[in-house]
C-alpha cells in the first residue's frame, strides 16, 4: 500500500512563488485566522484546516491548487482531504511558511 504522502506532490517555495507570479497556481493557506493575521502569504486564499471543506476552494480557473501552512504538515492533510472529497488537488508547499521565509520570499502582515 503506498504511503499517503506519495499522493501529495512537494513544491519548493521558489516553484510556488514562480507559479504564483506566472498565474499558474492558486495558493490555499490552511492555517488558522490568528496565524494568518500575524503573517500571510501574498495572494493566498485562506481556508483554515479546522473548518476545511474542499467544496469551499474557489474555482482555480485552470490554475493548479497548492496548499500551504506553517511547516508543511497541515497542507498535506488538506490535500489528502481534498482528494478524498473528489478534488484533483495534490500539490503543497513543502516546508510551509518556514521554508517560504527561509527562501527570502515576501510575506505580509495583517492577513
Amino acid at each position: 500500500m503506498p504511503d499517503k504522502a506519495d499522493q501529495v506532490h512537494d513544491l519548493t517555495p521558489e516553484e510556488v512563488a514562480r507559479g504564483l507570479t506566472e498565474g499558474r497556481y492558486l495558493l490555499v493557506d490552511v492555517r488558522e485566522f490568528n496565524e494568518v493575521s500575524a503573517e500571510a502569504y501574498p495572494d493566498a486564499v485562506v481556508l483554515p484546516l479546522s473548518i476545511f471543506d474542499p467544496d469551499e476552494i474557489p474555482d482555480p480557473q485552470g490554475r493548479t491548487v497548492v496548499f500551504a501552512c506553517r511547516s508543511g504538515k497541515r497542507s498535506v492533510t488538506a490535500s489528502l482531504a481534498a482528494q478524498a472529497g473528489g478534488k484533483p488537488y495534490d500539490s503543497h508547499l513543502a516546508g510551509g511558511m518556514l521554508a517560504w521565509k527561509a527562501a527570502g520570499l515576501p510575506s505580509k502582515t495583517g492577513g
